[in-house]
Formats: structure tokens, sequence, C-alpha cells
């Protein structure tokens, strides 16, 4: 049911391997971007920001960005720090994290499965970040940038990783940001090729966990090149990480508010909400905000009489949104509001605690994590999440793998 292929990856060369592989170019900054890639040329930065090679100045949405991340991509492949493989293969990359592994298939998937609902979402994008990408694509006619895809535990596909990850060397071992262990598998024999080509054709079904707008960029700059008689095979498939739901971590994606807190604040949480101050930062069940203001923590327990049944409105994210920063703060639009903001479960609540006591904002929420199983009810129900409803750990880091889409005579 699902198109999953092996290909040619551009990738580093062994020895270089951690040098280059950087955090996703969306969970950093320019200026973090280039105080990471200080006195490291082989950082893949250089080709994922490139603005950090130009005047800081320049916006990164500038064509000059786009040209330069090209122009760096060349150097990177004369001087051999990424080459491309002579044959197609498949790739295992297995994340360890805190002693929790995830083993993803490295793989190039369908823009036709994604334009026919067989790569399902759970997000919407923006259309400018849709375009950055798009330039970024089209300036170096590949995919830089894997997406993480997800699919239902499947034995027969997690058999098969597991023996050759069983019988082979890693063909890279490193540890990187937050001490995650990154190890890479090259899958290069045929059989075994074409029986996880065939198992995966038997899934209805796959899911994007994190890149929906690599996603959306890919896809589009593939139809682009179709509808101009520019594609190549190649064109017509996109760079994917795919990985088990069941190996997968979903952290808390907190949110901080620079509001007016009225003076009846406590009587309208009351509404939807048992209130009780706590010593307790982290929420450990559903329906459980914890929430810090004024130096001190309060449990947040939603009423059951204010719990939807439906799979986007039982959220926790949503319950938050629509029972309290809707209704008492009068944030209704959280993509464009100044006065929010989110942080990652990565930094813990202790980050909330420092944000707070900046005075930069006042009030901020510890949510209870969005469980996979949610994140493919919704999107079996063809529902859309509130923005910001999943953080996962650990981040897949990009350059260890690019797909060149073969429509010019760049790679």
């Amino acid at each position: 049911m699902v198109d999953v292929r092996p290909f040619k990856a551009v990738r580093p060369e062994a020895a270089l391997a951690d040098k280059i592989a950087e955090l996703p170019y969306d969970v950093v900054d320019s200026a973090e971007a280039r105080a990471l890639a200080q006195g490291n040329p082989y950082s893949y930065f250089h080709i994922d920001k490139a603005e950090i090679d130009l005047p800081q100045s320049i916006s990164p949405y500038d064509e000059a960005v786009y040209q330069k991340a090209a122009a760096n991509l060349a150097e990177f492949l004369q001087q051999g720090w990424l080459k491309k493989d002579a044959q197609e293969n498949y790739y295992l990359y297995q994340l360890t994290m805190s002693g929790n592994s995830q083993t993803g298939l490295v793989a190039c998937t369908s823009i036709d499965d994604y334009t026919q609902g067989k790569i399902k979402k759970h997000e919407y994008t923006r259309h400018e970040k849709e375009i950055d990408r798009m330039n970024h694509i089209r300036s170096c006619d590949a995919n830089t940038s894997p997406i993480f895809l997800s699919y239902r535990k499947n034995t027969e596909i997690q058999q098969l990783i597991q023996d050759w990850q069983d019988t082979h060397e890693a063909i890279y071992d490193f540890t990187s940001y937050y001490d995650v262990e990154h190890k890479v598998w090259l899958l290069d024999d045929p059989v075994v090729i074409q029986q996880l080509e065939n198992a995966f054709a038997s899934l209805e079904a796959l899911y994007i966990a994190d890149g929906h707008h690599r996603t959306e960029s890919a896809v589009k700059v593939g139809l682009e090149k179709r509808e101009n008689q520019t594609n190549s095979v190649e064109s017509d498939f996109f760079l994917s990480i795919l990985f088990p739901e069941d190996e997968l971590m979903i952290k808390e994606y907190n949110r901080v508010l620079n509001v007016e807190v009225p003076e009846d604040f406590f009587t309208q949480l009351q509404e939807s909400f048992i209130v009780e101050e706590t010593s307790k930062k982290r929420a450990t069940s559903p329906a459980e905000i914890m929430m810090c203001l004024s130096g001190k923590w309060y449990q947040l327990k939603v009423k059951e009489n204010k719990i939807p049944t439906d799979p986007v409105g039982k959220l926790d994210v949503s319950l938050l949104q629509n029972l309290l920063i809707a209704p008492i703060f009068d944030i209704q639009d959280v993509r464009s509001d100044n006065r929010i903001d989110f942080v990652g479960g990565i930094y813990g609540p202790q980050r909330l605690e420092e944000l707070v006591d900046s005075h930069n904002w006042n009030v901020a929420f510890s949510m209870y994590p969005t469980k996979m199983r949610d994140l493919l009810q919704v999107a079996d129900a063809k529902e859309i999440m509130p923005p910001k409803s999943t953080w996962f750990e650990p981040k897949l880091l990009s350059g260890l793998f690019l797909h060149d889409l073969e429509t010019t005579a760049k790679l």
C-alpha cells in the first residue's frame, strides 16, 4: 500500500560524521547555528543554515542564502566530505537517549502516497516556512533534511531490522547533543532490501511524526518538477526516516504567557479545573496541567465534565487552550499572538521557572505529553492537532543523509 524505496545516499565520510551532523535547521536560530558551527568547517549548518557564512544583517530567507547553501554543498562534495553511494541501499539509524533506543529505516517515500493520503499528517503548515524549504531544495537540487515518519508496529519489519543490526557493524557511531548516541548501518543486501520493500508495501499508511513543512516542501517541489517536465525518478520521492510507533518518545510541549492576570483568575479557573497548590512540577496523568505563577506551582485538574471525547478536543494542549488560554486571556491564534511562547520538554520545568522569574513571562504551564496513540488517532480521523502539540526526542540529526533529486549535475 505504501511505496518505500532504497536510494543512493549522499552522506559523510565515516571519520567526519560526528563533525558534520547537526541539529535540525528548525530547532536553532541563526545566532545559535553560527555559534555552534564556529571553528568547524564541516558543520552541516553551512548547508542547512547558510546565512551563518554571510553578514549577520542578512535575512535567512534572502536569495543569497540559498545560493550559498548550494555553493557550500558543492564544496563539501568537492572536498570529499560528502560522497554519493554508487548503489541504492537502505540505511538504519538508531538513536539512544537515557537508555531508550529507536531505530529507523532511512529510505525514500513517494510524493504520490502523500497526495493520496497514505502518508498522513496531523498539523497545518505555514506558507512562508514552506517557501523557505522549497527554495532550499530547488537551490541544492536535493532533499537536504529527512522527514521523520512513523508506522504502526510490524513484526516482520522489526525482525528484519533487528537481524541486520545483530549481524553487521555500524558505519557511524558517535555521541552528540544531549548525550544522544547515534549509530548508522548500511543495509546493502538486495534480498533484505526487497524483503523490507515488500513488508512496507503491506502497510496501509505512514504517519508524519515531525517535519510537516519539509514534507509539504519536498512534495511541492517534486510536483513542480513533474509539471514542468524537469522531473526525474528521484524527484518523485523524498528523503524519510521511518520508525515504529512503539519506539518513539514524545516529551511535553510547555507554554509560557506574558499576560495580565485578572483579580478573579482563580475563581475563573475553578469553573473548569480543580486547583491545588503543589510542589510537583510535571504532569503525570492526562487532563492534569501544572501551572507556575508568582513563584508557586499549582495543579490544575480538568473536571471530567469538561473533557470532550473527540480525538483533538481531549488532548491536554486542547484542554489548556480551550478552557484557559482562550477564554481567560483571549489568546485565540497561538501561532501569531506574541503573548504566548512554547518550550520543549527537553528543557524541563526549571526552564519555565527561569522564564517566569525573568519577568519577560509571568505564567507558565507544564503539560502532560501527547502520546503516539493520540497522534495516530488524530491522523486517522483526518483531523489536525493544535500547534506545538508534540516535542519528539531525541532529534534526528541532519547531514547524515541527503537525497539527490538528479535533475541537475550538481551532485
